[in-house]
């Protein structure tokens, strides 16, 4: 062999070796992903987890005793399943009651009504408020309105949500509920009722937060089921003038001490660079927040706990986070972004479980351009699950997602939002709608993405830091 050959041999194996070198993920550790992804799919931590949420707890409104509650059985769990770092950090929360509320057409067909306060509602005088409706679709449609149209009237919004796997018909239905009442208030407006930001068949309403404008007094806020906004168009479609009586105790009470609740599995040689897996602790209080969002905590702390177990034990830490008040503005997320700023460097990735656990298809990661192909790496382990990548569109979810603006990277497991939008925010909301299999594909899918995160040299890069926080 002439020494020319033997120098390209040697430069070949050179190459060879550093390409080698500089995979990020070895054979050795997406071999353990996968044996954690097979164990997951064997492991019911999480459908326990949830269970015992929703049984024990219930209903965990913000501010709310089953707030608190919700905070110590956090802190006892993690301590048991041998999380490390056990931790309340406090949070102050706004404190809203719900009160009873009522609704009834006087007019020309009486009829009762099922009807629930949007959260953050103001009740309405003792005797109720009787008044004509007025149909809108949007808030566009409703802001080019005659004052003389709205003024003294009942604003009805009717446009309903459509079902999709991606939850999209979602984002188009909710903006009258955030702020469809304020908008009518500007017009003069006693009250607002709205088909539900929901697909539920059920006679039950969807609820959620709404807000107010500065300056402008606020005024009742209602959802309907979606059966009694069909019985409400029905009635408009007779031309004649539909009247509602509408009646509500809901109040304001100040604020109250909640807090995020956050456990840690330490990492063996990069303790202080963290991937966060995150969901929020509260709920709406009509039903017991099964899917949203007992399952996300079951889910994040199940894939913590089964990758604790793995030996050796990840290079990085995984930090659990149980967030407070995220349906009554991101309290628990602010204070967690606010007080981690100057540490957010080394939170390698985030992600979110609160989309229920329905059936997990898809992964999307917003991540340094250049960390793309270790993303469709983790995504081949997720493959057998069903799990595709669907691109870089990622938000890191409503939580976690507030760390994105500051250059967190962050990832998405998209679940199957036709059936979580059929209870989101209802009184169905309860544990007999959980899936346990489904549970344990929605844990082995962040556990594989937390491990291999976890032990990726190079972590994922950074993101351009916003001016604004996500929202």
């Amino acid at each position: 062999m002439s020494l020319l050959r033997l120098a390209g041999g040697c430069a070949a194996c050179l190459l060879t070796v550093t390409s080698y070198a500089a995979e990020p993920l070895s054979s050795a550790e997406l071999t353990a992903a996968r044996a954690l992804r097979e164990r997951a799919l064997a492991d019911d931590t999480a459908y326990a987890l949830t269970r015992s949420l929703t049984t024990e707890v219930g209903p965990r409104l913000a501010g709310s005793p089953g707030d608190t509650q919700a905070v110590a059985w956090s802190i006892e769990k993690l301590r048991a399943l041998g999380f490390s770092n056990v931790r309340a950090e406090p949070v102050t929360v706004p404190r809203w009651i719900r009160g009873e509320a009522r609704a009834e057409i006087t007019a020309p067909w009486p009829q009762n009504l099922v009807v629930a306060a949007l959260g953050g509602s103001v009740g309405t005088p003792a005797e109720g408020i009787e008044a004509e409706i007025v149909p809108v679709t949007t808030l566009d449609e409703l802001k080019v309105q005659p004052r003389e149209r709205i003024e003294g009237r009942i604003v009805f919004f009717t446009a309903r949500m459509e079902r999709s796997r991606d939850g999209s018909g979602y984002g188009k239905t909710v903006p009258p509920r955030g702020s469809g009442a304020a908008e009518a208030a500007k017009l003069g407006a006693v009250a607002m009722v709205m088909r539900p930001a929901g697909t539920s068949v059920s006679r039950t309403p969807h609820t959620g937060a709404q807000r107010w404008a500065e300056g402008i007094p606020p005024i009742p806020a209602f959802a309907l089921s979606n059966g009694d906004a069909d019985m409400l168009e029905q009635q408009l479609a007779s031309g004649r003038p539909v009247r509602l009586k509408l009646s509500s105790t809901s109040r304001w009470d100040g604020e109250a001490q909640s807090a995020n609740v956050i456990g840690e599995i330490p990492g063996r040689s990069h303790k202080d660079e963290v991937i966060v897996l995150g969901a929020h602790l509260d709920s709406w209080d009509l039903g017991t927040g099964a899917h949203d969002d007992a399952t996300g905590v079951g889910i994040i702390t199940a894939a913590a706990k089964l990758i604790a177990e793995a030996k050796p034990r990840p290079k990085r830490t995984i930090r659990v986070v149980f967030y407070a008040n995220e349906e009554f503005g991101l309290s628990g997320a602010k204070a967690y972004a606010a007080a981690y700023k100057d540490q957010v460097d080394k939170h390698v990735l985030g992600l979110e479980s609160d989309l229920g656990a329905f059936k997990p298809y898809g992964l999307a990661a917003r991540v340094g351009p250049d960390k793309l192909p270790l993303v469709r790496t983790i995504q081949s382990v997720l493959e057998p699950l069903g799990v595709a990548y669907l691109g870089t569109e990622a938000s890191g979810g409503a939580d976690v997602g507030q760390l994105r603006p500051l250059g967190m990277p962050v990832m998405d497991v998209r679940t199957d939002a036709e059936p979580y939008f059929d209870l989101h925010h209802t009184a169905n909301d309860t544990f007999d709608k959980v899936d346990p299999q489904l549970v344990r594909l929605n844990v082995a899918a962040f556990a594989v993405i937390a491990y291999l995160a976890a032990e990726a040299e190079g972590g994922f890069g950074r993101l351009p830091v916003a001016s604004k926080p996500a929202q």
